[in-house]
C-alpha cells in the first residue's frame, strides 16, 4: 500500500494498516481551498506591530506608535528596536534571536517562491538582526533582555504609554549563557546568508559578529536561566540546557562562512552536546531537531558521509512525529492538530510543520523517502502533513475558525495582546496608566485595534478555544509562531 506517500510491506499486520488508514483520514481537507498568498502577507505583516522603537515611514499598521525610544539608556548603550515577543511590552533576547534565525531559515528555503512578500520578509528579518547587532556591539557582552518582566506583567498598558522599568540585562564572561548567545550567532549567521547578495557589507558584518559571539557563547558556557534567573525564568527559562544552542549556532556558521573548524566542531561536540536527545522537539528552547534537519541537507546532497548521524536523528524526528504509527511521541487533537502539553501550542504546530516541509524538500531532490520500521513516509507524504496543519490554522478545523487574525470570515477577536486590546493612541491621545487598562483586559468585547496576522495560542488538546484574553496561553501571539509560518505559507502560495 503507498497511497498519499505512506508504505507499508506486504506483511504488515491488519492493525497496523488501520492506524494508517486513520492517518489518511486525519489528512484529508475539510473544506477545499485557501488563500496562501493573502495568509503570507498578513503573517510577515504582524511583525510590523510587534516592533519596538522609531517606526519607519512605510509603517503599514497605522494604529502603532513610536515606543520604549530610551532602551538601555540606563546601560549607558543603544538598545531602541527589535521586537515584543508577544503580548506584553518587555524585549526578551532568547525568543527574539530564534525568531530572526527561523525568518532567515525561511527567506533562505522559501524565499524565491515569496513573489511580492519577499522584501517585506527581508525587511522583517532586518528589524530583527538590526537590533541584535546593537545587543552584541559590545566585546564580551550580550545584553538579552530589555523590561523588569513583573514590573511589566503587573500592567496592562500600550507600548506606547510604557512607564514600566526598562531594566537591561545582560551576560559576559561573569554571567554566561551560552544558549541565548547560541542563538544570536546562529540568527546572525543565517541572516548573514539572506543579504549575502543583497548588501555584501551587511551580509559581512553579520558573519563576523556572528564569529565572535558564538566564540563567547562556546568558551563562557552555561545556561542563562542560571545567572539572570529571576529575569528569566519562568518566562524564557532554558529548561533544556545550553548545549543545542551550541551545535546550533556551530551549524548555521557552517553554513553560511563553509569553514573547515566549524564542520570539525560539530563531528567534535556530537556526542558531547547530545545532537540526538530530544529528537521530537523545536523551538525557543529546543533546537534538537532543527539541528538534525539543517546539518542532513548536506548528506542528503551527497556532500557529507560524515553527518551521516545528522540523518539518521533526522529521519527518527520524522517518525517521531507522523500520527499513526506504533511509536508515536506526537500527541493529535481530534480535529487533526499536533498537541503538545503546556503554553502556547501553535509555536509546537508552526516549527514542526517548518522542519516536515523542509525535510521533505531535501529528501525529494535526493530521491529518497524516510524509513520508520516497517512502514516509509515519502517527501509527499510530509507535505502534506504539514499542508494539513497550515490549513488547520486557517480554518479546517471543527471550530471552523481561523487562528490568524484578519484571515476568513472567523477568527479571534479578543487576543491577549496590550496594544491591541487597548484604544490606540489616534483614537485615545491621552496616557493609559499601569492599572487604568485593567478594564479594557477584562472587557467582553472584541479588541478595538486589528493585529492582522497574529497567530494565537490555539485551541486545546479537544480543539476547543475561549477566545478570550485572561487565557493567555490559549488567545496570546507570539512571533516565533509566525516566523516558521511564513516558510510554510510561501511554499504552499507558491504549489496550491
Amino acid at each position: 500500500m503507498a497511497r498519499n506517500g505512506l508504505c507499508l510491506p506486504g506483511n504488515a499486520p491488519a492493525f497496523r494498516a488501520t492506524l494508517v488508514l486513520s492517518l489518511l483520514l486525519l489528512l484529508q481537507p475539510i473544506r477545499a481551498g485557501h488563500d496562501y498568498h493573502d495568509a503570507l502577507r498578513k503573517s510577515i505583516l504582524f511583525f510590523e506591530g510587534q516592533r519596538s522603537g522609531k517606526l519607519p515611514p512605510d509603517q503599514r499598521l497605522k494604529w502603532r506608535r513610536d515606543s520604549a525610544l530610551h532602551d538601555g539608556s540606563t546601560a549607558g548603550v543603544d538598545l531602541t528596536g527589535g521586537y515584543y515577543d508577544a503580548g506584553d511590552n518587555v524585549k526578551f533576547g532568547f525568543p527574539m534571536a530564534f525568531t530572526t534565525t527561523l525568518l532567515a531559515w525561511s527567506i533562505i528555503d522559501f524565499g524565491r517562491v515569496m513573489g511580492t512578500e519577499q522584501r517585506n520578509a527581508v525587511k522583517a528579518l532586518r528589524w530583527g538582526t538590526d537590533y541584535l547587532l546593537k545587543a552584541t556591539a559590545v566585546p564580551g557582552v550580550v545584553f538579552v533582555q530589555v523590561g523588569d518582566p513583573y514590573s511589566d506583567h503587573n500592567c496592562w498598558e500600550r507600548p506606547e504609554d510604557m512607564d514600566t522599568r526598562r531594566t537591561v540585562y545582560k551576560i559576559d564572561h561573569n554571567n554566561p549563557g551560552s544558549d541565548v548567545a547560541g542563538e544570536t550567532a546562529a540568527a546572525l549567521a543565517a541572516a548573514s546568508i539572506v543579504f549575502r547578495s543583497r548588501d555584501p557589507a551587511y551580509s559581512r558584518l553579520l558573519l563576523n559578529r556572528a564569529v565572535k559571539v558564538f566564540e563567547f557563547a562556546d568558551t563562557h558556557r552555561g545556561a542563562y536561566s542560571s545567572s539572570l534567573k529571576n529575569a528569566v525564568c519562568p518566562f524564557y527559562c532554558d529548561v533544556n540546557g545550553f548545549q543545542d544552542e551550541l551545535l546550533w549556532g556551530a551549524a548555521w556558521l557552517h553554513k553560511a562562512s563553509r569553514r573547515r573548524q566549524y564542520r570539525e566542531y560539530i563531528v567534535r561536540n556530537e556526542v558531547i552536546l547530545r545532537a540526538g536527545d530530544t529528537i521530537n522537539e523545536f523551538g525557543w528552547d529546543n533546537k534538537h531537531a532543527g539541528i538534525n534537519i539543517l546539518i542532513s541537507k548536506e548528506v542528503l546532497m551527497g556532500k557529507a558521509d560524515y553527518f551521516e548521524s545528522f540523518k539518521q536523528n533526522a529521519d527518527g524526528f520524522i517518525c517521531s512525529v507522523l500520527p499513526g504509527l506504533a511509536h508515536t511521541q506526537a500527541q493529535y487533537s481530534p480535529g487533526g492538530l499536533i498537541f503538545k502539553p503546556g503554553g502556547s501550542n501553535m509555536q509546537h504546530v508552526t516549527s514542526l510543520s517548518f522542519l516536515l516541509l523542509t525535510y521533505s524538500n531535501y529528501l525529494s531532490h535526493a530521491n529518497k523517502n524516510v524509513p520508520c520500521g516497517m512502514t516509509s513516509a515519502s517527501p509527499a507524504f510530509l507535505k502534506q502533513l504539514a499542508k494539513r496543519q497550515v490549513d488547520y490554522i486557517l480554518g479546517d478545523n471543527p471550530l471552523r475558525m481561523s487562528y490568524m487574525v484578519g484571515y476568513g470570515p472567523r477568527y479571534p477577536q479578543r487576543i491577549h495582546h496590550r496594544g491591541s486590546s487597548l484604544p490606540s493612541v489616534q483614537a485615545h491621545p491621552a496616557r493609559i496608566g499601569c492599572k487604568a487598562g485593567s478594564r479594557y483586559f477584562l472587557s467582553p468585547n472584541p479588541n478595538p485595534n486589528k493585529l492582522v496576522g497574529a497567530v494565537v495560542g490555539g485551541p486545546n488538546s479537544s480543539d476547543a478555544f475561549p477566545d478570550s484574553r485572561p487565557y493567555f496561553q490559549e488567545s496570546e501571539p507570539t512571533t516565533y509562531i509566525n516566523a516558521p509560518l511564513v516558510g510554510l505559507l510561501s511554499y504552499f502560495a507558491a504549489h496550491y
